[in-house]
């Protein structure tokens, strides 16, 4: 496999400012009492509160607001170096000239219209709104193969959808491992919350960075696969695309806190291979938020972030005025790899200037994700049905062409085959078609009909490397019935009553993952590891939801098909992986 060319882009650091807001003397907290839709107006101690009889009582899957407001974004991806930590510049790719990519805003409710071009030298793309329903907009979902083809250098798409969540995550690209090299961003869905705080701190993005490109790390770790070998490690963490490096340059994040106020934080993991333990020194943190589901509020010392995953957590100010280190260590429990780790200086506003000297908390020796963390919308999954419904797919390696017709190698596989797209022919052009001939690499699986559940059981095959799987599926979140270290067996204990709910959730090495979704948003939706060099491999599958029933603009998707065609015919740089 040849070391694919990759532009990128210069990045800007950000630095988080904090300032402060009058507010009432004490609050009622939200968790201790049951709001109605409409009751009240959201503030900083009514903060399940929203508007128009829309609040965190909303059973948001029947319901959300239609607010008639549109929001309108323009991004533009080109070629550029960046220094995010002061060890030298190497190429990258950016979104508006910095890096992370510009936060996307709209409310509950909003529709988004988001303009991307392509200004790159030698890529492609597509743009992926992580976590984001696409209730009935699949054609906006941006996974280049299935929803579109690739948008070829010089070309623009338009994605349009209406915000029918709240709550925080990210976007990136969807092509090969590109991500990797700077095309990502925050975003931030405004609405209720389970949980009161006085000051929104925004995202805080979170990233494991190499100093060689995304694409030469992903053909070493292909490279490394052939004999079960590891990936390469990363060689530092970003917060908000910076840090200081292991011989002293690059700067800190900052945030300055002032004594007696809550924060609010938005805890995004856009790593490409390194799970993140976040904590900050002295204080705990109050969970509201995993992924786009608020929950009931729990507090924890240290959070462990899987990639793709989000938490919003509230941290009081309430400790002895000083500077305290806000720590972001890859969590080697999980098998992550990373040479250096990522500080942030968290100061009260009265502190001296000057570095922290804190110690830190404990840190969990297990890679295991919060099992406390309660949708505040209970929706029970109906009980006792999973092993008489569930399908299976396992996780393992298997050998494939890569590309087709290539090389025979070892490549990741879900469900016993390895996904490798066809740039030029993605899933809804069989949807125009009224084609169901799918080809076997597309790793096609279907949905029960509308109105029904999935069960899906998703198992490591015990002759893979033993490692942690972050699984995200894209149109639906899903319920996890359960979890495991070994294989499962009907004795396995499942949670019906009140499962966790989100996105993204992890395969534990060597062990299984049930979850269940509800059909009821017709489209094609992946579902992937989110480690990039895995999904990279071809470890994921597709959901083809309902067919008949999706509608979308065939001739835009023509147009860009057109494009890419023109421009791939030409290009110098072909696919060697599995394209998304």
């Amino acid at each position: 496999m040849h070391l694919r060319q990759v532009a990128a882009l210069g990045l800007a650091t950000l630095t988080s400012l904090v300032t402060s807001a009058a507010v009432p003397t004490e609050p009622v907290e939200v968790e201790e009492r049951q709001v109605a839709d409409g009751a009240c107006k959201n503030g900083p101690y009514t903060r399940a509160c929203w508007s128009n009889g829309y609040s965190i009582a909303t059973d948001f899957d029947q319901k959300f607001p239609t607010t008639g407001n549109t929001v309108t974004y323009d991004l533009e991806i080109t070629n550029s170096t960046c220094n995010p930590d002061g060890n030298g510049e190497r190429l990258c790719l950016l979104i508006n000239n910095q890096y992370p990519g510009p936060l996307i805003r709209a409310s509950w409710g909003d529709n988004l219209v988001i303009n991307v071009k392509n200004s790159m030298q030698d890529n492609g793309t597509s743009i992926h709104w992580h976590g984001v329903r696409q209730y009935h907009t699949t054609a906006s979902d941006g996974v280049n193969g299935l929803t579109e083809c690739p948008l070829a250098p010089g070309d623009t798409k338009t994605y349009s959808f209406q915000v029918t969540q709240f709550g925080t995550s990210w976007y990136h690209s969807h092509f090969s491992s590109q991500y990797g090299d700077g095309v990502v961003g925050p975003m931030i869905f405004d609405g209720p919350a389970s949980s009161n705080y006085d000051v929104d701190l925004g995202p805080y993005v979170l990233s494991d960075w190499y100093y060689p490109t995304a694409f030469q790390i992903n053909s070493l770790a292909a490279i490394n696969l052939q004999s079960q070998g590891p990936p390469p490690p990363g060689d530092t963490i970003l917060i908000n695309g910076t840090n200081k490096n292991a011989n002293g340059g690059g700067q800190y994040n900052k945030v300055t806190m002032q004594k007696g106020k809550k924060y609010r934080l938005r805890l995004i993991n856009t790593s490409v291979d390194n799970y993140i333990r976040v904590s900050l020194d002295g204080h705990n943190m109050t969970v509201m938020t995993t992924d786009f589901i608020p929950v009931k509020p729990f507090d924890v010392q240290t959070m462990l972030i899987g990639i793709g995953q989000r938490y919003d957590v509230v941290i009081k100010a309430n400790q002895a005025s000083g500077n305290y280190w806000f720590r972001a260590n890859v969590a080697s429990d999980c098998l992550s790899a990373n040479n250096f780790y990522a500080k942030a200086i968290w100061s009260y506003s009265d502190a001296p200037s000057g570095e922290p000297t804190t110690s830190g908390h404990p840190e969990p020796s297990d890679c295991k994700e919060p099992s406390q963390a309660a949708p505040y919308w209970v929706q029970p999954v109906p009980s006792g049905t999973f092993d008489n419904a569930k399908s299976s797919l396992d996780v393992g390696v298997t050998q494939a062409q890569f590309p087709p017709g290539g090389d025979s190698l070892f490549v990741w596989a879900l469900g016993n085959s390895s996904m490798n797209v066809d740039w030029e022919k993605p899933t809804l052009q069989y949807f125009a078609d009224n084609d169901d001939d799918y080809e076997t690499r597309m790793n096609v699986h279907y949905t029960t009909n509308e109105g029904k559940w999935n069960y899906w059981l998703i198992q490591q095959d015990s002759r893979a490397p033993p490692v942690p799987h972050p699984i995200h599926l894209h149109g639906h979140d899903f319920f996890v019935l359960g979890q495991g270290s070994s294989t499962y067996s009907p004795d396995s204990p499942l949670n019906y009553a009140s499962p966790p709910r989100r996105d993204t959730a992890t395969v534990p090495g060597g062990g299984w993952l049930a979850i269940a979704f509800l059909s009821n948003n017709p489209g094609a939706w992946l579902m992937h590891c989110h480690i990039a060099w895995h999904v990279a491999e071809g470890l994921a599958v597709q959901f083809v939801e309902s067919p008949e029933q999706v509608t979308f603009d065939q001739n835009a998707l023509q147009e860009t098909c057109t494009n890419w065609k023109n421009y791939y015919d030409g290009a110098f740089w072909h696919k060697d992986d599995s394209g998304i």
